[in-house]
């Protein structure tokens, strides 16, 4: 115990000495938070929508003024035929259009139905796909009765009314912070450990260590402590900034976060130092370091497409991803208030214990 203690002081007295170190530990977290918790966002603000008003009634001329009235609508210009359309479309007018046929105030006066024509942008499908969904609640806003909600203009014999639990105002930022957590801990974990082993083999440090009575458990052992510490302030940090900045709530146990973040730290951790037993150089344990987390966390964890949309191979990737555990524990325990979870947080462990395994005895075939 004492060793281990004495390396891990050796470990942070180095920490502390290298101003870069320290800007990568606690700066870079905060910074990506902000940055992306700002920058990526589900919501779609100010839409422009060219509208063609080709009815030219009282009853179009309300239409659109109770459509741009609801606050999702930005009125990218009027046309005045139907040529001018997709010219707007190439030159990124707007995205969608709103087409109001001539006979439409006749038509609502005989039939009790307008007819609007909706034209889309899909040269973005993702977005497209919400973009029409905007549009038609909208619509269905807009051509509502005064006092009515517009969920019964389909005249259908059952309505339905949706109830969205756990995030009821939809907020992107409630989504999107949690599984900013989880990439930002375990990029910055690995990071930082990665260059634990590489940076003794390039200083020439190495040997000296070598001839303490140190064994490689020991060395390992001591070396994650200190980080570890760093890391859990970066948790910290991280999720409190969500919490005082983005508005995140917290409706589950702190203990519970605490010690499911303390495995998923544990495996990144680990995973940075075999990558550093295995990389010669710090650059290049670095660069394996962030393609081992940011590429996978961001593209299979199902932080940005869901994991159930995927093909079947890239799922079975996945399961081997350390964020798509914690995905699930963090948003979990945050939005849902939930706190156990078994599965989880037993791969996880299974995870820390594994790949420290690994590391440790990859640096025993380096000392012999």
């Amino acid at each position: 115990m004492r060793r281990m203690l004495s390396i891990a002081r050796k470990e942070s007295n180095h920490i502390l000495r290298d101003p870069r170190s320290l800007a990568v530990a606690i700066v870079m977290p905060i910074a990506m938070l902000l940055l992306y918790g700002y920058g990526i966002s589900t919501e779609l603000r100010d839409l422009p929508v060219g509208i063609l008003d080709e009815d030219r009634s009282p009853a179009s001329r309300d239409l659109v003024e109770r459509m741009i009235s609801s606050g999702f609508i930005m009125d990218a210009g009027r046309l005045d035929s139907r040529d001018a359309i997709e010219p707007g479309f190439r030159k990124g007018r707007w995205r969608a259009v709103v087409a109001i046929g001539a006979g439409f105030s006749e038509s609502l006066i005989r039939e009790s139905v307008g007819r609007v024509q909706v034209l889309i942008d899909g040269s973005d499908a993702t977005t497209a796909a919400t973009v029409d969904n905007y549009l038609k609640a909208v619509l269905a806003l807009a051509g509502a009765p005064p006092g009515e909600s517009g969920e019964n203009l389909e005249n259908l014999p059952l309505a339905g009314r949706a109830r969205i639990l756990f995030n009821p105002e939809l907020e992107s930022a409630n989504f999107i912070v949690p599984g900013l957590a989880a990439i930002i801990l375990v990029m910055i974990g690995a990071l930082l450990t990665s260059i634990a082993v590489a940076r003794e083999r390039e200083t020439g440090t190495m040997e000296q260590i070598l001839t303490t009575p140190v064994g490689p458990r020991e060395i390992i052992v001591g070396k994650v402590l200190p980080y570890l510490v760093i890391a859990y302030l970066d948790a910290a940090l991280v999720v409190g900034a969500g919490r005082i900045v983005f508005g995140v709530p917290m409706n589950g146990s702190w203990i519970a976060l605490a010690a499911y973040s303390l495995l998923y730290l544990l495996v990144a951790l680990s995973l940075g130092l075999l990558i550093s037993s295995l990389a010669r150089t710090q650059r290049v344990a670095m660069m394996a370091a962030l393609t081992a987390t940011l590429l996978p966390t961001l593209l299979l964890s199902g932080f940005v497409f869901p994991r159930s949309s995927m093909p079947v191979p890239l799922q079975w990737l996945g399961q081997i991803v350390p964020a798509t555990y914690y995905l699930t524990v963090i948003r979990g325990i945050m939005l849902k208030g939930e706190a156990w979870f078994p599965v989880e947080g037993g791969v996880l462990a299974g995870m820390a214990v594994l790949i420290l395994g690994a590391a440790a005895a990859r640096f025993r075939t380096r000392l012999e």
